[in-house]
């Protein structure tokens, strides 16, 4: 079967599942490109090359796990992030590009240039940590990333091993794990989506991606309140610390932030145009 072939299968299969055309066809490209090794771009002009059986096999088992609501970063089974490409799978969260606008929030702040110690708390894959890691390649910084699950560090570290990034990781709950005034710049992406609002997420999500990483309590503002308490510790003076929000949250992080004792407290819209970011300076 030649590529082109595969590519009208693969997106009339995947449109019958339930995708859009667009998104059928994205994701289509995606597995064939990850099979063949024929970037996605190229497929177009490489239509007429044919895949060996043992692609065509490949590809049958892929696109049926999509098909039936497996996330395709956890089937092909890494995703690019930022400037950096991670490995994917079920012990995480799914890095997502409202992250990545996390990250260049902390790029461009005023601490950045002169922070020396930075940490993630909810690691998850990694990503937040290792994109900031990464950026920072041949200063004097140091990073901790903090996840209250074994297996998600196993994968952060794994992430971390494979970039070449030296990072220090540690395993509790919040801040829990930091010594107190050790700490520059905080950053959470926590889980912030309300109990009552798990069970009707997109299945794709509902059914794989780890609960521990969705799940945010009654409001979806427990591990907000946490690491928020705990910051106040960890954090030296002039510390900042960075969360991205639900988009219904802005106002009431916002108030959070304010009763902790921060100043210089804001909100950021998304790509989207949603209120997604908070951060806030502790004096």
């Amino acid at each position: 079967m030649t590529l082109g072939r595969l590519l009208e299968a693969g997106a009339a299969y995947l449109c019958r599942h339930g995708f859009d055309g667009a998104e059928a066809r994205c994701q289509s490209g995606i597995l064939i490109a990850e099979a063949t090794g024929v970037p996605a771009l190229r497929l177009a002009t490489a239509g007429d090359r044919a895949a060996t059986a043992a692609q065509v096999e490949r590809l049958r088992q892929e696109f049926r796990r999509v098909a039936f609501g497996e996330p395709i970063q956890y089937v092909v089974g890494h995703w690019p992030f930022h400037d950096i490409e991670l490995k994917t799978d079920a012990r995480a969260l799914i890095p997502r590009p409202e992250t990545e606008e996390l990250v260049g929030l902390v790029l461009r702040s005023p601490q950045w240039a002169q922070a020396r110690d930075i940490a993630d708390i909810g690691t998850g894959t990694g990503a937040i940590v290792l994109a900031l890691a990464h950026a920072a390649r041949g200063t004097p910084k140091s990073f901790t990333a903090v996840d209250l699950s074994p297996e998600a560090l196993a994968l952060a570290r794994e992430n971390a091993a494979a970039l070449d990034l030296r990072v220090r990781f540690l395993q509790g709950e919040g801040c829990a794990p930091l010594a107190p005034g050790s700490t520059d710049i905080l950053v959470s992406n926590p889980p912030y989506i309300a109990s009552r609002t798990v069970d009707t997420l997109d299945p794709r999500v509902r059914d794989h991606e780890p609960r521990l990483a969705l799940d945010g309590g009654e409001d979806g503002l427990d591990a907000v309140r946490s690491i928020l308490l705990g910051a106040t510790q960890v954090l030296r003076p002039g510390g900042r610390i960075f969360f991205e929000i639900g988009d219904e949250q802005g106002l009431s992080v916002q108030r959070l932030l304010e009763r902790a004792g921060y100043t210089d407290v804001g909100l950021g819209r998304d790509a989207a145009g949603h209120d997604r970011f908070a951060w806030g300076t502790l004096l």
